[in-house]
């Protein structure tokens, strides 16, 4: 006689009962568009990219369908598209999820609003310039100063304008390094442009650490002596000291030494006197300074 568990279809040679489609069920495409609020053609998009697979894709038809608990994702990839987020980015938050695809949003948004803050500068000097030759440079506060004679470490490069920001950012930190032997800088890092830096030009373009005078044999980089000086200047917020923005400030000096009467005595450049890295947007972090001659 059979086992009653045998003749019930249960046991060791039963199939264990199938997951209820119920609990998730499948949508298709049009259901799962009209739910998620995507459209037909962003869906098929994030498929493509692999943001937002379909649970079931029809071999012959290709007719895609999802799962009712996709539903989450897309709606999430919806308001990730509304920051205007790339979908490189997105698809990096949906992958990741928890903490890491905070940390993307974060890091996304941080750079929205460095971008925007330096926007706002441009926008307002350009629209200071419309107004009118006498208003062009009114946000900025051109100022003098003295600068004795100093010895620095220097590094020189020609170097076109997309490079320009990476040179600086790696030679500051290789000349710091190449200070410490010497005690260390004596005075704020700056950069010497000897000539244009654009698309087409190239400088050259002079960085230069000050070192302490009497310990410059100990030094293991190029070394030179730059003369005493004085010079007109204007202060930077981060926001202000990004390319293009930038331009505005050499040219309000170049126009305030015009106006002055005064005569360039040497090459412009920026000083850093505050952590570029660590700055925020509204942080003053350096100086647009020109030599003059004149009084």
């Amino acid at each position: 006689m059979e086992p009653v568990d045998a003749v019930l279809g249960i046991g060791r040679y039963a199939r264990p009962p199938a997951p209820a489609e119920t609990d998730d069920p499948l949508l298709s495409i049009g259901v799962f568009a009209r739910r998620s609020r995507l459209s037909l053609k962003a869906l098929r998009l994030y498929d493509r990219l692999g943001v937002l697979v379909p649970a079931d894709v029809d071999r012959w038809s290709g007719y895609r369908r999802y799962r009712q608990s996709q539903l989450a994702t897309a709606r999430l990839v919806g308001m990730l598209r509304r920051l205007d987020m790339p979908l490189a980015q997105v698809g990096e938050v949906v992958s990741a999820g928890g903490p890491h695809g905070a940390d993307v949003i974060g890091g996304y948004w941080e750079a929205v609003e460095r971008r925007v803050a330096s926007q706002r500068e441009l926008a307002a000097h350009l629209r200071n310039r419309l107004l009118g030759d006498e208003r062009s440079f009114a946000m900025f506060e051109v100022r003098e100063r003295d600068v004795p004679e100093q010895v620095v470490l220097t590094e020189q490069r020609h170097v076109l304008v997309p490079a320009l920001a990476d040179w600086i950012g790696a030679a500051i930190p290789r000349l710091l390094r190449a200070a410490e032997p010497c005690g260390g800088r004596a005075g704020p890092p700056f950069v010497v442009y000897h000539g244009e830096v654009n698309q087409d030009s190239d400088g050259p373009v002079e960085v230069c650490v000050p070192i302490d005078p009497a310990r410059a044999t100990s030094a293991a980089a190029a070394t030179r002596r730059e003369p005493a000086h004085r010079e007109a200047y204007v202060r930077l917020r981060k926001a202000q000291s990004e390319n293009p923005q930038i331009l505005s400030a050499f040219d309000a000096v170049g126009q305030w030494i015009t106006e002055q009467g005064r005569d360039e005595a040497g090459a412009p450049r920026e000083v850093y006197f505050a952590s570029y890295a660590s700055a925020g947007p509204g942080d003053e972090v350096c100086d647009v300074a020109f030599p003059i001659r004149g009084s």
